[in-house]
């Protein structure tokens, strides 16, 4: 069951319960709409969804239906620190989702002062939060390990001179960090390319002075990116240069359906294994009808992190005020989850550098989209 974001307090839309009694909250967030990636925010609130059924259809938490209690963050880190605010006056026992990077840090920290948990499902940034905290863990693979596994693809495919075109912004700073200092030990050097002061003409005119042999798209989705690559692919002068979107982009059947074949070829990460265990095979049936269509790897991430978040409340109890005290005496309930996610066994650790716990080993893979095949994906490199 799940409440959506207009409603002034929760009330069931799905699911069907096996389970009474007063229903256990978690508040969801996700970009549901602009200036927010809403594909991705979609595909993650269909797989908490789907997550949640199953919850309730097996008996639910000790007895009692889970309810997601859902919360439009729109990209927005104001309006995220707004929801989270709202969600523990309701009394959530816990907080799921979140796909953007900069909005989940923004909850991540309100929610570790309110004293509220927080499964984050999809955002990497590593500095999740500004210190160390008990209270939350992280499904997606920290963006230092991504991004080094995608320098590592870009360096074995032939590529030393790499370009980015950039906005402004925490994320797409961090990861132009992150390349620079992996690919520099390893001859590689990125040229930087302000796209708050070009425009997709003027950036294939630097990108032609750069030498670089690859553009990685460090911007946001629809735009600036489609435009980019339009500009690109019509630009004869930039025939032969490779076209990378490290933070997902291509990922999202919006990439295909305003590119077309443009938007092939465009290497990707995404965080699923090469094969999906029998589980994870079961939940790409059951959402791909439920989204009428192939689910990404973001609603993957949402269904697990009911299924973790469901294992830790069965365990650590659903009463916020009465698990806040063991919380703060470093009990360390993150730590003894494990259970068997779509994508492989979960259990959380402490990684140095990263300020929350981390599912340490989350699947990585480099894909691109088939250029014979648009709607097909190629994996190059796994990690």
């Amino acid at each position: 069951m799940s409440t959506h974001p207009s409603p002034p307090s929760p009330s069931p839309s799905s699911g069907v319960a096996t389970t009474d009694g007063p229903s256990v909250r978690i508040g969801a967030l996700a970009p549901l709409t602009r200036p927010g990636w809403t594909e991705a925010g979609h595909h993650l609130l269909a797989g908490l969804e789907l997550a949640v059924r199953e919850v309730n259809e097996s008996g639910g938490i000790a007895g009692r239906p889970l309810e997601l209690v859902v919360r439009d963050t729109a990209a927005d880190p104001r309006k995220a620190v707004e929801a989270v605010d709202e969600l523990a006056q309701l009394g959530v026992a816990a907080l799921a989702g979140e796909y953007h990077s900069v909005v989940a840090r923004a909850a991540a920290t309100r929610a570790d002062a309110l004293g509220l948990p927080f499964l984050c499902s999809s955002a990497v940034l590593d500095a999740l939060t500004e210190r160390p905290t008990e209270r939350i863990a992280r499904l997606a693979p920290e963006q230092s390990r991504g991004w080094q596994v995608y320098a590592d693809f870009l360096l074995g495919a032939g590529h030393s001179r790499i370009a980015v075109a950039a906005q402004p912004s925490v994320y797409w700073e961090s990861g132009a960090r992150i390349l620079r200092e992996h690919l520099a030990p390893r001859g590689g050097t990125v040229v930087e390319l302000d796209m708050s002061a070009l425009d997709p003409a003027a950036l294939c005119d630097e990108l032609v002075d750069s030498g670089a042999t690859v553009l990685l798209l460090l911007v946001g989705h629809p735009e600036p990116a489609v435009s980019i690559v339009t500009s690109i692919r019509r630009d004869r002068r930039l025939t032969g240069i490779t076209i990378g979107a490290p933070a997902g982009q291509p990922e999202f059947t919006e990439w295909a359906t305003l590119l077309g074949d443009d938007g092939t070829a465009i290497p990707f990460l995404r965080y699923l294994p090469e094969r999906l265990s029998p589980l994870g095979a079961r939940v790409e049936t059951a959402l791909r009808e439920q989204l009428a269509g192939a689910p990404s790897f973001v609603a993957f991430e949402g269904y697990d992190t009911i299924v973790v978040l469901a294992d830790l409340l069965r365990s650590h109890g659903v009463d916020r005020a009465r698990t806040a005290e063991p919380w703060s005496r470093t009990v360390e309930p993150w730590s003894r989850i494990g259970v068997e996610g779509t994508r492989g066994p979960i259990q959380f650790s402490r990684t140095p550098g990263i300020s929350v716990w981390q599912w340490a080993k989350a699947p990585i893979q480099v894909v691109d989209r088939d250029p014979a095949e648009p709607d097909r994906f190629r994996i190059l490199r796994t990690g």
